[in-house]
């Protein structure tokens, strides 16, 4: 089990990283965790939403992502209130008080979801969640204490220490664990590290001394992105690029962006839209109430503007924004009908709780901006949204919808750029070369094998 001393502490790509490893060594090995609070998620193939991190980290395992290694997933609506999904499921919204009111069915959840995976796999590596020792939560924590408690894994604390206090993160995270799960603690690492490793020495001699428990290592600071997990990491991607993508409040899926990420440049919405080349309005969470504040800013009428002469793009719940009207019958904010930008002919409708998540390969069947030298090439994609969208012009086979002129296009399809031919597409439209990717997610791995004991990790196991 990774655990760590805060949020962003790196535990989802060390699980990532050890279950490349693990499997690279013929293990089968699954990852988990109980309980994600995200709003970037993954559509399995068999249509149940997960976190993205754990569809991550099982695609590094070699298996197939699924709805066990994720079995609970919140997703922040904003008001104090989460769209509580169950074994990829969604249920129902909940405030954090009505969720702790769920607790005990949960529990039975998660348990049989760990003993599901831990029959079927050599290795399960967990993953807890935020801080390992938040002291407040101990009875209700079901990714930490409590999946702690029914696994009784081997247990890595890992510290960022770019946050600064990370000795003292480290020593104050494994004191104040409850005794039974401290005794599971057999190692530390240290993340993100700049600069000269040896000045740590006398550090973790002492947390050594102090905690007889060893440090498996110092990881060097990548210089490099893996993947975001949460909004958060916005505040991490560089901001100069020439692809707007529109920082909604309630913003979700911006993963879809990761590929395309040296030339985004991530947009408030009190920012000007002057100096971009194509706009893209990302998916949210809440599709009227994020139309509300891009009103409010004045933000519609520069897209309008915008789109006179240069490519918007709306996916899932921008794509709902672009067009004429939404329509909720108290779904998802409540009864309303509000106009949308009018940039597609388009209209939403929010008639009942329930979320489409299905995986889908479609052709690129419209001229518009962007997609016109692809056309006829077939694209993947996921859908995860409520909602259905009735369009003029659609872009995707029967998904989407666009602008007469087709400058302005939308589409219900997640991880459209991860698609090689799309990402040229943008690429050539931009004027700039096309580049195959490396894979930074290998380089992050021979880094993390060279920087830790993973040897006496694997004894361990």
């Amino acid at each position: 089990m990774v655990a760590g001393t805060s949020s962003s502490a790196g535990k989802s790509v060390i699980v990532a990283a050890l279950c490349r490893i693990l499997s690279k060594r013929g293990y089968s090995v699954a990852p988990f965790k109980a309980q994600n609070m995200s709003l970037n998620s993954y559509v399995t193939k068999n249509g149940k939403e997960i976190a993205i991190a754990q569809a991550y980290q099982a695609l590094a395992a070699g298996i197939e992502p699924d709805e066990r290694m994720n079995p609970i997933l919140l997703k922040p609506k904003g008001n104090f209130r989460s769209q509580l999904v169950v074994l990829g499921e969604a249920v129902k919204d909940v405030s954090i008080k009505e969720y702790y009111g769920e607790l005990e069915w949960l529990k039975k959840v998660v348990e049989d979801a760990y003993k599901s995976l831990k029959e079927e796999f050599d290795v399960v590596v967990v993953e807890g969640a935020g801080g390992f020792a938040e002291i407040n939560l101990f009875e209700k924590d079901l990714a930490n204490i409590f999946t702690a408690r029914i696994a009784k894994p081997k247990i890595i604390i890992a510290a960022d220490i770019e946050r600064g206090g990370a000795f003292a993160s480290l020593y104050g995270t494994y004191s104040l664990l409850p005794e039974d799960v401290r005794k599971l603690v057999v190692g530390f690492i240290i993340n993100k590290m700049r600069g000269d490793k040896s000045l740590l020495n006398s550090g973790i001699a002492e947390l050594e001394r102090l905690t007889g428990t060893k440090c498996f290592g110092i990881i060097p600071h990548a210089g490099f992105n893996i993947f975001s997990e949460d909004s958060l990491s916005l505040e991490e991607w560089e901001n100069d690029g020439v692809v707007g993508v529109l920082r909604l409040p309630r913003i979700s899926n911006f993963t879809d962006f990761e590929k395309i990420r040296e030339v985004v440049k991530i947009v408030n919405l009190k920012e000007d839209l002057n100096d971009l080349e194509a706009l893209i309005i990302p998916g949210t969470k809440e599709t009227i109430r994020d139309l509300k504040e891009v009103k409010k800013f004045g933000m519609d009428e520069k897209i309008r503007r915008f789109a006179k002469n240069k490519p918007v793009i709306g996916i899932c719940g921008g794509f709902q924004i672009l067009g004429k009207e939404i329509v909720d019958e108290g779904v998802e904010y409540g009864k309303a009908k509000v106009k949308g930008l009018g940039l597609i002919d388009a209209v939403t409708f929010f008639k009942e709780f329930k979320k489409r998540t299905v995986q889908v390969e479609k052709r690129v069947t419209r001229d518009v901006a962007i997609l016109d030298k692809i056309k006829g090439e077939k694209v993947r994609g996921y859908e995860i949204h409520m909602g259905v969208t009735k369009a003029k012009n659609p872009v995707f086979e029967d998904d989407g919808g666009s602008s007469e002129d087709g400058l302005v296009w939308g589409t219900y399809l997640h991880g459209l750029f991860l698609n090689d031919n799309v990402r040229k597409a943008l690429y050539d439209y931009l004027g700039i070369i096309f580049k195959e990717e490396t894979d930074e997610f290998e380089k992050f791995v021979d880094i993390f094998e060279k920087s830790v004991d993973i040897e006496r990790i694997i004894e361990l196991i």
